[in-house]
């Protein structure tokens, strides 16, 4: 699959614009193909109680799966001015589970893949397996 970066960073200038930002005035947009080349978007969305703030990228997954799910292939998150921004700690667990170690992220200095980035996840392989206590 051809990527069209252009068109991503297009739309998460677009959606950084709808950003609502009103305590530390950063607004960002995120855009990620979706494997039937879908483009999903998602904004920032703060909070006077800054831990209830959703990050664009938690915007992004939320849409995607409210649009038909499916894997993310690729993702650009850009901050309104236009600077490429990398998704945080939390946002690339949550990016993982939508596209899987091999998404690509855009950056600076090129496309690199989350698991560059998140190099040692947090999975399911990771929590326990439910007994059957047989109720």
């Amino acid at each position: 699959m051809v990527i069209d970066w252009a068109r991503l960073r297009a739309a998460a200038a677009g959606a950084a614009e709808r950003a609502h930002a009103p305590y530390s005035g950063l607004q960002v947009g995120a855009a990620g193909l979706a494997g039937d080349s879908r483009i999903v978007i998602g904004c920032n969305v703060e909070n006077a109680s800054y831990g209830l703030t959703l990050c664009a990228e938690c915007g992004l997954v939320s849409a995607l799966h409210a649009n038909g799910g499916g894997p993310l292939t690729a993702v650009s998150v850009l901050a309104a001015d236009g600077h490429r921004m990398l998704p945080c700690g939390r946002c690339r667990q949550l990016l993982l589970e939508a596209g899987g170690p091999a998404l690509l992220i855009d950056t600076d200095g090129g496309p690199v893949e989350l698991r560059r980035l998140l190099p040692s996840p947090f999975t399911a392989a990771d929590l326990p397996v439910a007994e059957d206590t047989g109720d």
